[in-house]
């Protein structure tokens, strides 16, 4: 073979290899690459906010019981009149205050009646008090005793319940606080692996819970002091 024909194929070949070898080498950074961008961080963001019920609900059921059906009615009207006019003397509007229906109970028309019956007919009366003064049911629930005083029967009585309806209003500032908290947790991630902390890669806001601001106030609705409280979850991505 001449040597006019030997250059070309060596240089043929040294092309191919040099491509080869590039070819490789931006095969192995997109590789790297790749795994610079799957690296993440996913942390939780917490904020909370001690509020204060706006709406106070305070349901009040009374009964009467005995064998006249007329003579138990008239007592349960009777009640009612007291029950009106101690609401109105506590400053309730007429708008504030909800009569419910009135259950009547025969013992002996039910199929297994009791067999000592001392009074045939149980009455219960329902009126329930909606406010935004929620200062003011928490004083009528403490002088409740005066309707005992003048005989009426409170019965199952629970105490008012207490809502909050401002969620609307705090849940900017809250989320907004919620993913500083959890952005701040990113960056110490990302200091601590030596890396630089990027763009959030995905994100996802908890659901708003409202509880009671102390442990002891038992159940959430109970009292008018609650904590409303959010996570957000969020992942970063690491450069």
């Amino acid at each position: 073979m001449s040597d006019s024909r030997l250059i070309p194929a060596a240089v043929f070949g040294g092309l191919l290899a040099a491509g080869l070898i590039g070819g490789g080498a931006l095969i192995g950074n997109g590789v790297v690459n790749a795994r610079v961008g799957d690296r993440v961080v996913t942390v939780r963001g917490l904020a909370e906010q001690d509020v204060h019920a706006d709406i106070a609900v305070m349901p009040l059921r009374f009964t009467a019981s005995g064998d006249s059906l007329s003579e138990v009615q008239s007592r349960i009207d009777a009640d009612l009149a007291i029950v009106t006019r101690f609401l109105a003397a506590q400053g309730y509007s007429e708008d504030e205050i909800s009569l419910g229906r009135l259950e009547v109970t025969d013992l002996l028309s039910r199929e297994y009646s009791p067999q000592n019956i001392r009074a045939r007919f149980i009455l219960a009366q329902s009126v329930s008090v909606r406010t935004d003064d929620v200062s003011k049911v928490q004083t009528t629930t403490r002088a409740l005793n005066e309707l005992v005083r003048q005989g009426v029967v409170l019965q199952d009585f629970q105490g008012p319940s207490y809502i909050f309806t401002g969620l609307n209003d705090v849940r900017p500032r809250m989320i907004a606080e919620a993913t500083a908290s959890a952005r701040s947790g990113a960056e110490q991630f990302a200091q601590d692996s030596g890396a630089r902390l990027g763009p959030i890669k995905q994100a996802t806001q908890g659901s708003f819970q409202i509880l009671p601001r102390d442990e002891g106030d038992g159940d959430e609705s109970s009292t008018p002091n609650k904590r409303v409280r959010v996570v957000t979850t969020i992942s970063y991505q690491l450069r």
